[in-house]
């Protein structure tokens, strides 16, 4: 029978562990909801958050000041932005930005109607016109994401890192450890995703979106995860 002082060692080891493992942790946030990932709309780069986004923007900010992040890194799409400009006015952190954390370019597709293609549009493996192919953007993915794991290891706690459905996916797919978690097939706006910043860098939490239980500001299943 283990003595109370190895127990307590092991108890001891257990709560660094998960301090360490928190304290070491890039949260990947996904950007609140646009009138165009509702209306199942091929996003051009400019889209802005809807107000029903900014809410949820809101939601998760209230929830990521209680992950005490040191630093947040964002995607400079406006829609990625305007959510970590709520996570800075709550935390009091100045965000920054990266081109390499944006959403696949779907070049002329932009503005399209999602539903009014013969494909599908975000598992394309090709380029669109103007656009990046699958290889490109999972290539421009993996750079984002050791920028960010390098970047962690600089600071003194968690990083944000607010980006786009297709981003996560990506980064769930290629670059992450996901264990016993299913990839899901959408991100949710607003999701969090907990990822420990060192190899292997193994997802703690996927997808979570907690803060939106009990509100009218619920995912809506039907809008566009991506693009």
């Amino acid at each position: 029978m283990a003595s109370f002082f190895a127990l307590h060692h092991i108890q001891k080891q257990a709560h660094l562990t998960r301090f360490f493992g928190f304290h070491m942790s890039l949260f990947l946030i996904r950007h609140g909801e646009t009138l165009l990932n509702a209306a199942r709309t091929v996003q051009p780069a400019a889209t802005p958050l809807a107000p029903r986004g900014l809410a949820q923007a809101e939601l998760v900010a209230a929830r990521v000041v209680g992950l005490k992040p040191a630093a947040i890194l964002s995607s400079d799409m406006p829609r990625a932005w305007q959510t970590a400009e709520a996570i800075a006015r709550h935390t009091g952190l100045e965000p920054l930005s990266t081109e390499l954390l944006r959403e696949r370019n779907f070049g002329d597709l932009r503005g399209r109607a999602y539903d009014s293609l013969s494909f599908n549009p975000l598992e394309m493996l090709e380029a669109p016109a103007n656009g990046e192919s699958l290889a490109e953007f999972h290539e421009r993915v993996a750079e984002a994401f050791e920028y960010a794991a390098r970047l962690r290891v600089s600071l003194d706690g968690p990083l944000v890192v607010v980006c786009h459905g297709l981003v996560i996916h990506a980064m769930l797919a290629n670059c992450i450890d996901v264990g016993k978690h299913p990839i899901p097939a959408r991100i949710g706006n607003t999701s969090i995703t907990q990822v420990i910043a060192q190899h292997p860098f193994s997802a703690e939490l996927v997808n979570c979106t907690v803060h939106l239980n009990g509100t009218d500001l619920a995912e809506d299943t039907k809008s566009l995860s991506g693009g």
